[in-house]
């Protein structure tokens, strides 16, 4: 089975013109890398200041930590100008200890953070959190998914996880979140099962706190898409995703490998109630990455269509070794179309 539709759209002939950006490369001294490994971009606007939210080694080895990284204060959403956060030693700052939750992501490291603002019903207040999946004994899982919640001045860790798998087609990991706050529910997409085994599915469950009660975990998408994101963000009254189609097999990847796009009047956790997927990137290999995955998006802040997409990428290395590879942070700059309600009020008008 194809990894997306036989019929999957694709964009006008006449295509918007894509720029492609590479940001952190841990072998590059152009980047502000200066070796460290990163992946898992998440960007999002806090304040008046753009932040980035990353995976990854200071050192290239060890657990990973979530770190962060930011445009200047009051400057526009851009690939250019990420200044990661560093203490006076020039060492990368972790955005939070492990003095709660040590137990659950102390050996095996922080990954994929997810940003998100929503109600919380127990404190009757709105909170900000960075949801990241979590290993108890080493980097490639089993993993859970908890979060770090803002206090006002820092990022607090929690004691336990706040999503297990719990149904047999995840075999037991969960990971990969990607959320959203949308009519009273924390929703969340996430992947579940190993790149070991290369067995991934998409699953979905929705939550009133984010923390418990969660919903049936349904599957979202098949093993056969090999879906390893669903970044869901908003954009004049409906809602834009971007996922990713990874390759985990031998060989070259197939031509359905890359990052997708597609949309739907409401954030659903039902695959069918989103619009054919078109295809935005594909696997070709650029040098300093070959097919993109972990895509984190935004829109430029005035107004129209020009979306950056944050996403990571990989290239070969000559070290010795099971892992010849370093990873990297890219974003790509894209036009997408506008929703069809928004292209029938433009034409009314």
């Amino acid at each position: 089975m194809s990894a997306v539709p036989d019929d999957a759209e694709s964009f006008p002939a006449k295509k918007p013109a894509a720029i492609e950006t590479k940001i952190f490369d841990p072998r590059d001294p152009a980047t502000d890398s200066r070796g460290a490994e990163l992946t898992d971009a998440c960007v999002v606007k806090r304040g008046d200041q753009w932040w980035m939210y990353l995976a990854g080694q200071a050192h290239g080895y060890g657990p990973t930590e979530l770190y962060s990284a930011s445009l200047p204060l009051s400057a526009p959403l851009s690939a250019h100008g990420w200044t990661l956060t560093r203490n006076l030693a020039g060492e990368l700052v972790p955005v939070a200890g492990h003095d709660l939750s040590s137990n659950w992501d102390g050996h095996g490291g922080r990954h994929c953070p997810s940003y998100v603002r929503g109600w919380d019903p127990h404190r009757q207040a709105w909170v900000e959190r960075l949801y990241y999946a979590g290993a108890a004994e080493n980097l490639w899982g089993p993993y859970f998914i908890g979060f770090l919640q803002w206090s006002g001045d820092r990022w607090i860790d929690q004691a336990q996880p706040v999503f297990k798998a719990d149904q047999a087609w995840e075999h037991g990991s969960v990971y990969e979140p990607n959320l959203v706050y949308h009519d009273g529910k924390w929703k969340m997409w996430y992947v579940a099962g190993s790149n070991q085994e290369d067995y991934l599915v998409h699953g979905y469950a929705e939550s009133h706190d984010g923390q418990s009660n969660w919903t049936t975990h349904e599957v979202f998408a098949p093993p056969e898409m090999k879906m390893f994101d669903f970044c869901v963000r908003p954009r004049e009254g409906a809602f834009d995703a971007i996922f990713s189609s990874v390759w985990l097999g031998q060989g070259p990847p197939p031509a359905e490998t890359g990052l997708w796009w597609c949309r739907a009047e409401i954030p659903s956790g039902n695959l069918s109630d989103w619009t054919t997927p078109v295809q935005i990137m594909t696997a070709a290999d650029r040098g300093w990455h070959t097919g993109p995955w972990k895509p984190s998006f935004q829109f430029q802040e005035q107004p129209g269509s020009r979306a950056l997409i944050f996403f990571d990428g990989a290239y070969r290395t000559e070290d010795p070794g099971p892992f010849p590879f370093a990873f990297t942070v890219g974003c790509l700059e894209i036009d997408l179309p506008p929703h069809p309600v928004q292209q029938s009020r433009h034409a009314e008008s």
